[in-house]
């Protein structure tokens, strides 16, 4: 998914098994259209859509209303702090900047849109809602992306991403 400048912390040791899960689950998505249907550990999933986003400012616009869910702001103390969301110059990585809460995105003048998705993003507000004292891929940033998947984008979202990042070797919690 994406990179985070939080990495500075403790050794992120279970970043590339993160990201090998939410890539897989990212093209199970794209296919969504086609096959909403999965099955995956024996259950039957209905997929529901991932939002995809035209502009910086419709992510802006999106991170805003996840950051004020109430939900959201009694389980994380920095929903409170607001972000900002910037095109970054590069198109090979979103990352998030813990100074000055912001959250830089490839966009289409970089003449890519991968970033501009439900998934990249709520991966990225999962760092800011974190502390600053644990590794950027630890299992509570796990724990954080799951909950943020179930309660935006749905909970067979989340059940998918949660199978699918056991089944590569992520510790959750």
């Amino acid at each position: 998914m994406a990179r985070s400048t939080a990495d500075a912390g403790p050794r992120d040791s279970q970043r590339a098994r993160v990201y090998q899960a939410e890539h897989l689950v990212q093209r199970v998505f794209d296919r969504s259209a086609e096959y909403p249907v999965i099955e995956i550990a024996g259950s039957r999933l209905t997929l529901p859509a991932e939002r995809r986003f035209g502009t910086v400012e419709s992510v802006q616009s999106y991170v805003d209303r996840v950051l004020t869910l109430n939900w959201v702001r009694a389980a994380w103390p920095r929903a409170r702090v607001p972000v900002r969301v910037r095109e970054r110059a590069g198109s090979t990585q979103a990352h998030y900047e813990r100074s000055g809460s912001v959250i830089a995105v490839p966009g289409f003048r970089t003449g890519s849109g991968w970033a501009l998705r439900e998934l990249v993003i709520l991966h990225e507000l999962a760092h800011h809602l974190g502390d600053d004292g644990s590794p950027a891929h630890g299992g509570a940033f796990v724990e954080r992306l799951l909950t943020l998947v179930d309660g935006v984008v749905g909970a067979e979202a989340a059940l998918l991403l949660r199978i699918t990042m056991l089944d590569t070797g992520v510790a959750i919690g």
